[in-house]
Formats: C-alpha cells, sequence, structure tokens
C-alpha cells in the first residue's frame, strides 16, 4: 500500500449550507460533470456517471450505511443527521488536511473558516480575479480610478490570499494574444466597459481580462488558470510570456486534455498541473488517467485537489478516488521492479501535499528526501 494521510485539497469551493433533495443534489452532481446546475433528461439520473457512482461506494458508509445503497437511502439518511452534522462527517473522513478555498462562485456557501472547522482541517482563501474587478468596477467611478483602485485591489488581495484564480482569462483573455496590452488598450476597454455596463455585470473584455492576468503576475502569488474542459495549449504563449516573473501558473479543469497538461508542466519550469477533474470525472478509470500524466509529466509538477463545490461528497470522491488509483498504479510499478517502494511513497506524498506546501508557501514538507 502507498500512504497518503492527509492531503493538501489545492483548489476548491466551499460547501452548502442548505439541505438538498434528490433533485437539487442532481443538480449539484450534474454541474461538477461540466454542465450548468439543471436536472437530468427524463429518465435518467446523474447518479448513473462515474461520480455518481463514486459518491454512493466511498460516502454511505461514512454516514453508517452500506456502499452503493439506493440514492434515495443515502439522502434520507443526509437529511436525517442534518446539513451540518453530515457535513462535518464527510470532511473530516476525507484524509484532507488542508483546504485553498476558491471563495468567487455565488451561493450559501462555507467559506475558508467554516470550511476548516467542519474539517478540522487548515484553509487558505484563493482570490477569484474577475469579481473582485467587479467589485471594483461597481464603487470605481472613472477609468483612471477603476485601474487605479484595480491594481490596488490586486495587491491588497496578494497581502493574504495564497493564490489568485481566473475562470475567463484563458478562454477570452488569451485566446488571441498572451502579451499585456497597452496603456492605451487598456484605457480604451476599461472605458467602453464601464460606460455600458450596469451594477454586477460580469467581466467578460478580452482586454481587460489579459490586463486582469497581468497585473495578478506582478502581484507575485501562483495564478490558477481555468483551462474550461479545452486544450490547454492556449497557455503555452502566455506561460513562455512569463517565465522568470515569479508567479507559478497553475492549470486547473485540463481533462480530457490532461497529457497536453502534464507536457506544459515539463516544457515550462513555472507551470504546474492540477488532478483534480482528472480524476474525479473519470472514477472507476482513475487510475489509467492518472498513469497518463504520470507519464509525462514532472513529478513535482501535479497537485491533488477536489475541484469541489457545493457538496462535501465531491471532497470524499475525489480524496478516495486520488487515494486509491494512487495505490494502484506505484503499487503495480513497485510490484514489476520498476520503482522502489521508497521511491512511490516520497512520490506519492509528493503529489499528495508537499507540492502544493511547496508552490503556495504553506509551510515545511513532510515526505523523505533523497
Amino acid at each position: 500500500m502507498i500512504d497518503t494521510p492527509t492531503l493538501v485539497d489545492q483548489y476548491c469551493h466551499g460547501v452548502l449550507r442548505t439541505e438538498l433533495g434528490l433533485g437539487t443534489f442532481e443538480a449539484r452532481l450534474g454541474a461538477q460533470l461540466g454542465g450548468t446546475a439543471a436536472l437530468p433528461a427524463a429518465g435518467t439520473t446523474f447518479f448513473d456517471t462515474q461520480t455518481g457512482f463514486a459518491v454512493r461506494r466511498w460516502c454511505p458508509p461514512l454516514l453508517g450505511l452500506e456502499p452503493h445503497c439506493p440514492p434515495a437511502r443515502y439522502l434520507a439518511r443526509r437529511r436525517e443527521l442534518g446539513v451540518a452534522e453530515a457535513g462535518r462527517r464527510l470532511l473530516r473522513a476525507s484524509g484532507i488536511s488542508t483546504y485553498l478555498v476558491d471563495t468567487g462562485l455565488p451561493g450559501d456557501l462555507t467559506g475558508p473558516a467554516e470550511i476548516a472547522a467542519a474539517g478540522a482541517a487548515e484553509a487558505h482563501e484563493i482570490v477569484r480575479l474577475e469579481p473582485l474587478a467587479e467589485q471594483v468596477a461597481d464603487t470605481s467611478g472613472t477609468v483612471e480610478a477603476f485601474l487605479a483602485n484595480l491594481a490596488e485591489a490586486v495587491h491588497g488581495a496578494a497581502a493574504e490570499a495564497v493564490a489568485f484564480a481566473s475562470g475567463a482569462g484563458v478562454r477570452r483573455g488569451l485566446a488571441h494574444t498572451p502579451e499585456p496590452p497597452g496603456p492605451g488598450e487598456v484605457r480604451g476597454a476599461a472605458g467602453r466597459w464601464l460606460a455600458g455596463r450596469a451594477a454586477g455585470d460580469r467581466l467578460t473584455d478580452p482586454v481587460l481580462l489579459r490586463h486582469l492576468l497581468w497585473v495578478a503576475v506582478t502581484a507575485g502569488r501562483p495564478l490558477q488558470l481555468h483551462t474550461g474542459d479545452r486544450d490547454p495549449s492556449a497557455v503555452a504563449g502566455f506561460a513562455t510570456a512569463t517565465a522568470g516573473l515569479g508567479a507559478d501558473l497553475v492549470l486547473l479543469h485540463a481533462y480530457p486534455y490532461h497529457r497536453e497538461a502534464a507536457r506544459l508542466t515539463a516544457v515550462h519550469a513555472h507551470v504546474y498541473a492540477d488532478l483534480g477533474p482528472v480524476l474525479a470525472h473519470t472514477g472507476a478509470r482513475a487510475a489509467a488517467a492518472l498513469a497518463e500524466v504520470l507519464e509525462r509529466a514532472p513529478f513535482g509538477k501535479l497537485l491533488f485537489s477536489s475541484g469541489a463545490h457545493a457538496l462535501p461528497e465531491l471532497h470524499v470522491v475525489a480524496a478516495s478516488t486520488f487515494r486509491s488509483a494512487l495505490s494502484r498504479v506505484l503499487g503495480d510499478w513497485v510490484a514489476d521492479g520498476a520503482w522502489s517502494r521508497t521511491d512511490a511513497q516520497r512520490v506519492a506524498t509528493m503529489i499528495a501535499g508537499d507540492n502544493a506546501r511547496r508552490v503556495y508557501r504553506l509551510g515545511p514538507a513532510v515526505s523523505p528526501r533523497w
């Protein structure tokens, strides 16, 4: 067995404070699969997915039920315990010792302090850039004030947050060029956006998104980039342009392009890859997907995460699937004589948490060294 007693969840969101029925629970499962929080098609269920089967495998025993019990029975037990108690049991059984929480999504979600208390763990905030810029725009009357306040807000957030995250930056901001826009281009884009927006409107302007990414780079914190389940090669130019500037880039949600993400970590010294959705989406096939990533990425460039949003079950699924897949892949290599058990354990501990501790400056590593 490969031992990973504690994990650093390097990217997740809070969990819902509200009780969920079967329909709303399924909607959250569907959102985790990459869709919106919508119901499944008539006659189908989101429990009939790799993620749904994984929830039924790993979570019922933590609430006092048998594995693979019917969804209705599981949710009835969940409601019987109450959302707070069920959440505590699930999070504390996950083995996650540290949560890095993106607080930029709407909804009645727990913040870092609450998830830390529920999970008997540590937690730190990840600041999502687009909502931060939108908040600044809501309180800035002129273009000059907006741009000055934006830079101040980003650098101020860097004093407390462990990282920044961008949801639309890759998809829109880096779609055409990775280079920082010029001052005139930024002022023009800001003027058009501020003149046409109402309070609360989302930031979608490609020039401002690219500018926002570059402001974050200057703040010196790691920058997490949602590749949006698309080929992450669009990040390659940005990675080249930001080399040596002191900000690490972490590629999120690269599945099913996890091989390309792994390749980019080998090419660029400051690029890392997140394993969360790669494993959570593949369920029983997670070992095969993990082996594909390990074919190309340096082992010091891979980071465990759950990518979980709203459901504490997703933290459990991610942690359990990760441990199972890692033990299977590395265990097979040890059994074949390709790896020593000492090396396998060292690499497992790196990916489980030590790499994240180094990237986000969370404290000393725990894995044995050479």
